[in-house]
């Protein structure tokens, strides 16, 4: 990229100390919904700041700026059209029954004296089939909240273990946006990166289990009527089936057997769409609010799970909101960020910010220690200054891709260090949106439950013991053959 001269470390950080002020206005005037458009205005923002200093100050061309913009786009097209056929897939799955399936066979495993292990196991398995820590959160969560309160565990516990399970599912779900973002933000296919993952997650969602397990070992309990009311009425509106399992369990094949992602996505889609004619008639039929209609009804049903949002009755505002779906149209906003962070991230590269920035974090990495240290102590800086995990995941992941692969390290293990690094720390801070939202939804102040979400600051304790034993630490072979 031709310019006069390359931008100083402190003048790389304009850009991004104007995004840092901007979001910070912007989330304390629309809260929540600045995710909605406020954030992605943001970007587009800080973007024109970048390009006014890269051509008045340094003298890069606004073709330069197009070009980079215009790769990074590229790069993540495929993540937005798998985005899409998430939001389809988790619409599908709800409403025809997999699930709620799924839910209250979770709920059936709890049993008073293993509360808070099962509270973290039930909130694992929902967010792995939703893909969503947020909804995971704030239904299902919500109720176990409330039974574990009535049990005597201190508030901080049971919301610890709530999020540790919720974050769980967020990271490793194909379903989920963050997981794909942090794959896709570094050319890693979706289920190498998920499969690589496991050599951190899994070890440190053990320890959050056997702190739970031991903590609630012992325990008495009562007061589970709540839950068992809330399965029962599931039960009572969705076919329960063990043959709904059928469908998870193909998808989890394909997954195994890497077939790409698009095709096992479509394929779990179509599924659930047979599942759901065969069994869930007539919630398809309230999904359009035509009872007893044929079956072009029924179609219809199906196409506005796929596309749009759903709203069943159930009786209870906190099962209607679990019930609730989205489809394609609830993905258009991260989609949205997508495109506008790209566009940010293409201008600091261009105009050789990136560059600044990230030789702030890597001055004196040289091996593989202090490198995964600098991309985690990035992404914590990250979610600490732009108070969201979608940006600060994509900021991470174009600073330091150049950096891993001049370093002959492969992507993966930025794309994990990233997730490691950003996604499970954001529900720990305040004023990120993740924490905000936590907050809020569980009644729970953030310093209340943090020092209890074992499984969120195991992830990057982990993620620096993994690359310290050199485990699972490959480089590209063509690098190590040039040294």
């Amino acid at each position: 990229m031709k310019r006069k001269s390359a931008p100083s470390a402190l003048i790389s950080f304009v850009p991004l100390l104007v995004l840092v002020a901007m979001l910070g206005v912007t989330i304390s005037l629309f809260g929540d919904a600045a995710l909605s458009g406020g954030s992605q205005v943001c970007l587009l923002v800080a973007a024109a700041v970048c390009i006014c200093i890269g051509m008045w100050r340094y003298g890069v061309s606004w073709q330069a700026f197009e070009e980079v913009i215009e790769k990074n786009v590229k790069r993540v097209a495929t993540a937005m059209f798998i985005l899409l056929l998430i939001g389809a897939l988790s619409g599908m799955w709800m409403v025809s029954g997999i699930v709620p399936t799924m839910i209250c066979y979770g709920i059936d495993i709890i049993h008073p004296s293993l509360f808070l292990f099962c509270t973290c196991v039930v909130c694992a398995l929902v967010s792995v089939m939703t893909g969503s820590s947020w909804t995971t959160i704030a239904t299902i969560g919500v109720a176990l909240l409330g039974v574990g309160q009535a049990q005597g565990f201190h508030e901080g516990w049971v919301a610890g273990a709530i999020i540790s399970g919720a974050y769980f599912g967020d990271k490793m779900s194909p379903l989920s946006d963050t997981t794909v973002l942090a794959s896709s933000s570094v050319g890693v296919r979706l289920f190498t990166h998920i499969r690589y993952m496991l050599y951190t997650t899994l070890p440190a969602m053990v320890i959050a289990m056997v702190v739970y397990l031991v903590v609630g070992f012992g325990h008495d309990g009562a007061g589970d009527d709540q839950i068992r009311f809330y399965s029962e009425v599931l039960r009572s509106k969705f076919y329960v089936s063990p043959l709904a399992m059928i469908v998870p369990l193909v998808t989890g094949y394909l997954i195994y057997r890497r077939v790409p992602s698009l095709i096992t996505l479509f394929a779990g889609v179509l599924m659930a769409v047979v599942y759901g004619l065969m069994f869930q008639a007539e919630v398809l039929r309230e999904v359009v609010d035509v009872p007893g209609g044929g079956w072009q009804t029924m179609v219809k049903g199906v196409m506005q799970t796929v596309l749009g949002e759903t709203h069943l009755s159930m009786g209870y505002e906190e099962l209607d909101d679990l019930v609730s779906t989205r489809g394609m149209a609830g993905m258009m906003d991260t989609i949205w960020l997508i495109l506008c962070a790209m566009c940010f991230g293409g201008c600091m590269m261009a105009g050789g910010f990136l560059e600044g920035v990230t030789r702030v974090f890597v001055r004196g990495a040289r091996r593989a220690v202090g490198l995964v240290a600098s991309t985690i102590g990035s992404g914590l800086f990250l979610n600490l200054a732009t108070a969201d995990q979608y940006i600060s995941i994509i900021l991470t992941g174009n600073m330091f891709r150049p950096v891993y692969h001049d370093g002959g390290y492969e992507a993966r293990l930025l794309s994990r260090t990233t997730e490691d690094a950003v996604t499970v720390t954001s529900p720990l801070i305040p004023w990120n949106s993740c924490g905000m939202t936590q907050a809020t939804v569980l009644g729970v102040s953030t310093w209340t439950y943090l020092p209890y979400c074992v499984f969120n600051y195991m992830c990057p304790l982990i993620s620096m013991l993994m690359v310290a034993t050199g485990y699972k630490i490959v480089r590209k072979a063509q690098t190590v053959a040039q040294q």
